[in-house]
């Protein structure tokens, strides 16, 4: 697909263009190495290199044009150079201009905050296709086109990733995209050009301070993907969050509001709550659900609320939600042949800890043990590892502290960083166990007859990643082989 350059740039950030402006592109790339006849590369300032270091080689590589915010020193010939003031910004309007902007051909609407982003995004996608619309989705977990499963390595994809799936969704005949949106997406500006139905804010907890250095500055980050929504848009937001009305104070969007404490627009309580499901009282309607715990009660309700906004009948939504099964790795349990059950969950923040826990004491019986195995990954958020080992302790009968994806970080390193939280007296519950295999298992032959055990941090995840390389490793598959072998 050749499409003329001038029809692609975005006037508003263009400051300079030394070349033929009018030449045609094949293909966009932020990768030199890749860079080909009649390319387009973008230099962009990352975090970790600077793409305008790279220039000379997108050029010998074949690229006919050249987008960055500085010009280099020399220039070579028949090859195009475009100055703009944000290279980023750019590559997402040009991204979405190159592929015919088929955000603006969709309901697309964006899911963001620490917790729930998954599980909403996901839920969405299956209740509108169940309802008989084709839709796309694009989270953490996997990319659809409507039934065609894409790998991903993301939360939210490249600017050009991003368009071109998109674009594939229109031409499958989607009428509908539900996406997560990180806060670093929103930074980046990968989602720079999308045209957005509305936007959906979860919660805000303590995350991704790697990255973002501040909480504020993480809040600012959110903040920023609703103060960029269309006035014909829709801003969702958690009312029972103290930051959630922060999120909407710059928007042009409608705002609506949804809680299960708080006056809101949409209203949702928590009945009756089992192993096996739920009982909600939404709106005044009462539904059973799959899914468990207060954190699924906001994300269904957020569901509910973002459909009714988007024009779906009511009764017809209820009865779906009381239909829909679990996410992968999301609050999923495991039985013994004995008694004990197991939950996988992705759990990764204290908050989300804490929402799982709490999730476990308020169905079992007082009786039941609950045994907790976490780790935290590395090279992510130090400030967090304490805070989860300390909640873990304060809420489970025995705690084992164990490796997660330690990535190119020392195991017991990030180990020594949780333990640094809990007080000495719970340290008599602490337990720490590198090996993760070997943890999950000394939970098991720890734990009694209707014990609980919690196994969080990875949920989905199928591998463990350490020094670089990707292991396989799933914590549902482990659990039922260490069940199976110890005949528990």
């Amino acid at each position: 697909m050749a499409v003329g350059l001038t029809k692609i740039l975005p006037k508003a950030l263009v400051n300079e263009v030394v070349g033929n402006p009018d030449i045609e592109v094949e293909q966009l790339t932020f990768n030199s190495r890749v860079a080909g006849a009649n390319s387009c590369f973008f230099a962009i300032r990352g975090t970790q290199a600077d793409g305008h270091r790279f220039i000379p080689q997108a050029v010998e590589n074949g690229a006919s044009a050249i987008v960055c915010e500085a010009m280099p020193v020399n220039f070579a010939p028949n090859v195009t150079y475009v100055r703009v003031s944000d290279s980023s910004e750019a590559l997402g309007l040009m991204a979405s201009a190159f592929y015919g902007n088929p955000s603006s051909n969709l309901k697309l609407v964006g899911v963001t905050g620490t917790n729930g982003k998954t599980t909403t995004a996901t839920l969405l996608y299956r209740i509108v296709g169940m309802l008989g619309f084709k839709a796309g989705l694009l989270s953490t977990v996997v990319n659809q086109v409507v039934d065609e499963q894409i790998p991903t390595t993301h939360t939210t994809p490249d600017p050009i990733e991003l368009n071109r799936l998109l674009r594939r969704m229109v031409d499958a005949g989607c009428s509908y995209c539900f996406m997560e949106v990180s806060s670093h997406a929103v930074v980046q500006k990968r989602i720079a050009g999308l045209t957005f139905a509305g936007g959906i804010f979860t919660n805000i907890t303590h995350d991704h301070l790697d990255y973002h250095k501040t909480f504020d500055e993480y809040i600012r980050a959110k903040k920023m993907f609703f103060d960029q929504l269309p006035s014909e848009s829709f801003a969702l937001v958690n009312a029972d969050d103290r930051n959630g009305m922060v999120m909407v104070q710059n928007t042009k969007a409608k705002v609506s509001t949804y809680a299960l404490h708080s006056i809101a627009d949409f209203r949702c309580r928590v009945v009756e709550s089992h192993f096996d499901g739920m009982l909600l009282n939404m709106d005044g309607l009462e539904v059973w659900t799959r899914l468990i715990g207060e954190f699924n009660a906001y994300n269904l309700l957020a569901i509910y609320a973002s459909l009714l906004l988007l024009g779906f009948d009511k009764t017809d939504v209820l009865l779906q939600l009381s239909m829909v099964n679990s996410v992968s790795g999301r609050f999923e349990y495991v039985s013994s042949s004995g008694g004990i059950t197991a939950v996988v969950d992705y759990a990764h923040t204290p908050d989300a800890l804490v929402n799982v826990i709490e999730t476990i004491k308020k169905i079992k019986s007082s009786g039941q043990r609950l045994i907790t195995v976490v780790g935290a990954g590395g090279n992510r958020d130090k400030t967090k590892r304490p805070v989860m080992a300390r909640v873990a302790v304060q809420n489970s009968d025995l705690v084992i502290l164990t490796s997660d994806n330690p990535r190119f970080e020392e195991p017991e390193d990030i180990i020594n960083d949780m333990k640094a939280g809990v007080d000495e007296e719970f340290t008599k519950k602490l337990v720490t166990i590198v090996d993760r295999h070997e943890a999950i298992r000394t939970a098991c032959l720890l734990a009694n007859k209707e014990d609980i055990i919690l196994v969080a941090g990875k949920g989905h995840e199928n591998y463990q990643e350490v020094k670089g390389v990707k292991h396989h490793f799933d914590d549902k598959e482990v659990l039922a082989e260490i069940f199976n072998e110890l005949h528990i």
